[in-house]
């Protein structure tokens, strides 16, 4: 794994993490706040090259708590300096729902969305007591994180989900996104089947028997997923300088 430290356009310093040889796809963690578990020689899709940003305000990058808006701009710095035009983005969790906002404010730049095991853009009561009564038998991977910046964007995460032109702006995407639900997740998928029903183009998918993190329980799995994800975007991408 290589590595790069990208300045953003307010001067904090950002560390990616890059592997792999290919087509370009940037690849979001969770949390949000987490520190980038997915930058892993071993997770990378197969001829892909891969972009590990690890959020402001964690790990190896500087700054501090900020908001998804903010996320996107550093995105987009990252992209910019990188010298790529296109790239897919791949999120898992949390990631997932800023991959989705990224593609909306910059589809230009979005070659595809891969959204794995994502919540999608809703705080419903039932969705939270499924999962909340799934959490006794869960699958625990301790991942080190910034609880600053997990208060800053999940408040984000609801303001935006509340915006009134959200789902107008998902159903008039033309970026094309593929929702894939873990099997064995305590997080149930419907609303990511509904958001492949609202997106044109959009796909749907559930791996069987895998937890929500099994990109660490089921690495070979996680490869072959995303590689295929990662496959279906048939754009032509700039090599970074």
């Amino acid at each position: 794994m290589d590595e790069r430290m990208i300045t953003a356009p307010d001067g904090v310093s950002l560390h990616v993490g890059v592997s792999g040889s290919g087509p370009d796809v940037v690849v979001l963690s969770g949390g949000p706040g987490c520190v980038h578990y997915l930058e892993d020689d071993r997770l990378v899709p197969h001829g892909m090259r891969a972009w590990f940003p690890e959020p402001r305000g964690v790990g190896r990058s500087g700054g501090g708590p900020h908001t998804m808006a903010e996320a996107v701009v550093d995105l987009e710095a990252i992209r910019e300096s990188l010298g790529i035009s296109r790239w897919s983005v791949l999120g898992h969790s949390w990631g997932s729902e800023l991959a989705v906002r990224y593609a909306l404010q910059h589809p230009d730049a979005v070659a595809q969305v891969i959204s794995v095991a994502g919540r999608g853009p809703q705080r419903d009561r039932t969705w939270s007591q499924i999962y909340e009564a799934g959490k006794p038998n869960d699958v625990v991977i301790e991942i080190a994180n910034e609880p600053a910046v997990w208060k800053s964007l999940s408040a984000s995460f609801t303001e935006w989900i509340h915006h009134p032109t959200l789902f107008r702006d998902l159903a008039d995407s033309p970026v094309p996104m593929a929702f894939i639900a873990a099997g064995g997740d305590i997080r149930p998928p419907w609303p990511l089947k509904q958001l492949a029903e609202l997106v044109p183009g959009a796909t749907f998918q559930v791996v069987p028997d895998v937890p929500h993190d099994f990109w660490s329980t089921h690495p070979d799995i996680w490869v072959e997923v995303v590689t295929a994800a990662c496959a279906a975007a048939d754009t032509a991408r700039t090599p970074a300088a």
